[in-house]
């Protein structure tokens, strides 16, 4: 994770289904301070944003975003999903899925329209169904997975048996066969 307290880039890269970006307006801090004297959108850990007042989450409405630990459950922050522009969902290890299934909830449950950045342990084989279940961002730290990801190479299994977030061609012979779009498969 990025340390907010010093100026150096983040020991991870952020990548975007179109690339790696350099121009992430979004820093990680344990307070809303580290936003006050910036335009920089601020990501809070999920108890700080929820302990926040009233009156200082709207005044930083559209510059909040919230990061969610896989133990940490979703319905407190349910009522704030519509005013948020990001929600960071956590991968602290690569064997903790927990974080799939917020991302599920999220986007199939809740409606969630925001960024959905995947932060932590982002392995190069989780990516395609990360996107597959509505992630737009992810902090990008593994050497594999970057050097993959600088060639374009994003992998994925060509067919799948379950449906996702992400709309999917229909595969042929059975109705619940998809197969993943062509910028998926190399």
């Amino acid at each position: 994770m990025t340390d907010t307290t010093s100026p150096e880039k983040p020991a991870w890269r952020l990548w975007t289904p179109r690339g790696f970006r350099d121009d992430d307006t979004w820093i990680h801090g344990d307070d809303v301070g580290a936003a006050d004297d910036t335009n920089t959108g601020v990501i809070l850990p999920l108890l700080t944003f929820l302990n926040l007042d009233e009156e200082r989450r709207a005044s930083l409405r559209g510059r909040l975003g919230v990061s969610v630990q896989p133990g940490e459950p979703l319905d407190d922050l349910v009522p704030f999903l519509p005013d948020l522009k990001l929600v960071a969902l956590s991968f602290p290890a690569f064997s903790d899925g927990r974080s799939f299934s917020k991302a599920e909830l999220l986007r199939a449950r809740y409606d969630f329209e925001g960024v959905l950045r995947a932060t932590g342990d982002v392995l190069i084989d989780q990516v395609p169904h990360m996107l597959r279940l509505g992630f737009t961002e992810f902090e990008v730290s593994n050497p594999t997975a970057l050097k993959r990801l600088a060639e374009g190479r994003v992998g994925g299994i060509e067919q799948r048996y379950q449906p996702a977030v992400t709309p999917e061609e229909k595969g042929a012979g059975y109705s619940w066969r998809r197969v993943a779009p062509a910028s998926n498969r190399t």
